[in-house]
């Protein structure tokens, strides 16, 4: 990267672990307001456990709500990580250092959230975890293993399993460099982290192979992840659920949110650290000339799938799309999509002047998944609320303010967890830092003097 400035490895190493060792007054902002909305939903959650489903309001035929809305969406975040540090790493680019290690921290506790949901949605979580686990194969009930809702679990536990071997696996020298300057607890952790890695050749490149193959093994099934939680809706006969072209639509959709989620990330690690020696301004010019290329993919998908609502003249389908488009309150909803997904960011992301700012990438980034949360709910529910053909069968759909409480416990539960991983692991990924120091060398082309990257293979 052109701007990266010139630092020695001490100085590298002492500004990187500065978490681990200090906390700002920030962070324990940062502490105690999650806490307290994570403490809230907690309380959600256990009315709802005790008084059962019903205090959600869910009833038929919306027999899904905000829960499984939020199970897509978190889905969707964790593609960042994927995104960010697989791509990015099999094809060389120079600007995923400072960022990697966020996004596949992130990746890993939207996962850990996404899988939360449908286990609370159960409304008993123990009876159904009784009765699934282990499987009562001896009474001749077998699932069917043609269905998505089969496949989704094994989907989704795969690639939470690849996530966490891929962090840790990139994770192992900064345990060691950790294991050398901390005492007490902290040195046993790391010491146990950190597997006896001494940095000899023969381990650097055992690093560097596992890092390798886990970037190509994990890419199919990042595909498959939200292709197959996109086919939970698409196998269905729900009106306009059943298209073709949900599978690349999710997934384009949930790059666009994950990558978005990436920028609110680097720019509370830049603000709440200090990091403005490693998440520099080019970062989040190079994120944004990323994201105009993903958002407008997503717009094309977005207005492809209204088409093929509309392309075979199905009643039910043009009733349910002329609900979405013309009719309170999806009508609103419909303009904050385009407007929060795209006509607002992209336009802005045009402009270099403005991808070099952090506080527009910010809010920008937040108006993106604001409007991809509301897309989900978009998609979701206007099939569920007019799904059948008697008008008996219709019904609304308003939120409770149980699964508001959830929904909000989410973002909280993310968050926190992402501050106490800061609290007790490096946030950039030192080595990676170190390695990209040694790789920049000063050029001279003609009569000036140009950075460049220079490696070996």
């Amino acid at each position: 990267m052109q701007e990266r400035h010139r630092l020695g490895e001490e100085e590298i190493t002492r500004e990187l672990l500065r978490p681990l060792m200090t906390t700002p007054a920030m962070m324990w902002v940062g502490f105690i307001g999650l806490g307290a909305v994570l403490a809230i939903f907690v309380f959600a959650v256990s009315w709802m456990f005790y008084w059962g489903l019903g205090v959600t309001g869910l009833q038929r035929p919306n027999m899904w709500g905000f829960m499984i809305v939020n199970f897509v969406f978190w889905i969707g975040i964790s593609h960042a990580g994927v995104m960010i540090s697989a791509i990015l790493r099999l094809t060389q680019a120079e600007w995923r250092r400072p960022v990697t290690r966020a996004a596949e921290v992130m990746t890993i506790f939207s996962l850990m959230t996404a899988m939360l949901h449908p286990v609370i949605h159960t409304g008993r979580p123990w009876r159904t975890l009784y009765w699934v686990f282990p499987y009562d194969f001896w009474r001749n009930l077998w699932p069917d293993v043609r269905g998505p809702l089969v496949w989704d679990p094994s989907a989704i536990l795969t690639y939470l399993t690849g996530s966490t071997l891929f962090l840790y696996t990139t994770m192992i020298p900064d345990m060691a460099l950790a294991r050398d300057r901390t005492t007490g607890w902290r040195r046993v952790l790391y010491t146990i982290l950190a597997l006896g890695w001494r940095g000899n050749e023969r381990q650097w490149k055992m690093q560097t192979i596992a890092g390798f193959l886990l970037s190509g093994l994990i890419l199919p099934v990042f595909v498959s992840v939200h292709s197959i939680v996109s086919w939970d809706f698409a196998v269905s006969l729900v009106p306009t659920w059943h298209a073709t072209v949900f599978a690349p639509y999710f997934v384009i959709g949930a790059i666009h949110s994950g990558v978005s989620a990436v920028v609110t990330l680097m720019a509370l690690m830049r603000w709440l650290f200090r990091f403005e020696n490693y998440i520099r301004l080019e970062h989040f010019d190079a994120i944004g000339r990323l994201l105009i290329a993903v958002g407008t993919g997503w717009l094309w998908f977005f207005l492809l799938d209204i088409f093929f609502a509309i392309y075979p003249q199905e009643a039910r389908e043009l009733e349910i799309m002329q609900f979405r488009l013309f009719e309170w309150p999806f009508n609103v909803l419909t303009a904050l999509i385009f407007i929060f997904g795209y006509f607002i960011p992209v336009p802005i992301w045009v402009f270099q002047r403005f991808r070099r700012n952090v506080k527009i990438m910010f809010w920008t980034s937040i108006l993106v998944n604001v409007g991809m949360w509301a897309e989900r709910y978009w998609l979701i529910k206007p099939g569920l609320m007019r799904k059948y053909e008697f008008t008996f069968d219709w019904n609304w759909y308003r939120p409770s303010i149980v699964e508001i409480s959830i929904v909000l416990g989410s973002f909280a539960l993310v968050g926190f967890l992402l501050l106490v991983f800061s609290k007790i692991f490096p946030p950039i990924s030192v080595w990676e830092e170190k390695e990209g120091q040694h790789f920049a060398q000063q050029l001279r082309v003609g009569k000036r003097v140009v950075n460049a990257i220079v490696r070996e293979f």
